[in-house]
């Protein structure tokens, strides 16, 4: 396969991944903001901001950090690269480079999230942002569920080794959200806010069912990071992403014939994170860990694209 090609059909997987992720963020986002008092809402909006790494960004807009503006910033802001429009503008330029690859139903999922945003939108008030967000996840898993069912060779492991790269690192930025957010004032640490924004947390992530098949303790935050950081049951958790990273390049090794630098970072990526049990990365510090791990990830995704000569 064509260097060029590769790294289309990677990063149309990163980006409608980050799409759908940055649909996921603003819908946390907002339902945190609706349980917290009017200072706690903006250090919320503050908060996702920081974790898409868009707070300088946003200073450089110009607008005031109010929840109708970072909304529709992260949404449908043109100017911004990181927005939900300009992701989906981008994954539909690399669709439309490898056109021939894609199932029709590939190709429907892409556009139909696209021209969601394909005239101009205004202000959105909170009950708006949660219709446009839930069409923006619908279309991503149609993609994902098109991607599945297309014939499981390169085209289908650059765009899944693409999602599970990025994956990686939305679901440690997520659960940092959770780190960053202060509570409200006069609020404790286990209290009904605290409980209410992990399982918004759970939520985000369409875990809240797959939490209860797995632990029968009642909502422990200290479960919650280990679903979302170690079980690799949850398809959305960072083990089963790197898991899914190791698969993917493992499937591109066996019809190239070859491995590299990527392969090698991948494996040694997941049996340290095997070994890593929740309660010493909680004592270790969990920030710290997730901020590392999101290093490690950008690292190995340049080890990607120097490997298939992306660059």
């Amino acid at each position: 396969m064509l260097s060029r090609t590769a790294a289309s059909l990677y990063w149309l997987g990163r980006y409608i991944e980050r799409a759908d992720f940055i649909a996921r963020l603003v819908e946390a986002t907002l339902r945190l903001d609706v349980l917290s008092t009017r200072s706690a809402g903006e250090d919320a909006w503050r908060t996702a901001l920081s974790v898409g790494e868009t707070s300088e960004a946003f200073a450089a807009s110009g607008s005031p950090l109010t929840r109708e503006d970072v909304v529709h910033f992260l949404l449908a802001s043109s100017a911004h690269p990181g927005s939900i429009l300009r992701c989906l503008a981008l994954a539909r330029d690399n669709a439309r480079a490898v056109r021939t690859a894609l199932s029709r139903e590939a190709w429907q999922a892409i556009n139909g999230a696209w021209l969601i945003f394909d005239q101009r939108m205004g202000r959105l008030d909170p009950t708006a942002t949660l219709a446009v967000v839930d069409a923006v996840k619908a279309e991503t898993r149609g993609f994902e569920g098109a991607v599945h069912r297309m014939l499981r060779n390169q085209t289908t492991s650059f765009i899944r080794l693409g999602q599970a790269v990025e994956r990686t690192d939305n679901t440690a930025r997520l659960l940092d959200v959770k780190y960053h957010i202060l509570l409200p004032e006069g609020e404790r640490v286990g209290g009904t806010v605290d409980r209410d924004q992990w399982t918004t947390i759970l939520q985000t992530v369409s875990a809240v069912t797959a939490f209860r098949w797995l632990y029968n303790d009642g909502l422990n935050p200290t479960n919650v990071i280990d679903l979302l950081l170690s079980r690799v049951e949850l398809p959305r958790s960072i083990a089963a992403s790197i898991e899914e990273t190791v698969t993917a390049l493992t499937a591109l090794a066996r019809a190239s014939g070859t491995q590299g630098e990527a392969d090698r970072m991948a494996r040694t990526r997941q049996a340290r994170v095997a070994r890593t049990r929740t309660g010493d990365v909680i004592a270790a510090g969990l920030h710290q860990h997730l901020q590392a791990l999101i290093a490690e990830n950008a690292h190995l995704h340049d080890a990607i694209g120097r490997q298939f000569k992306f660059h």
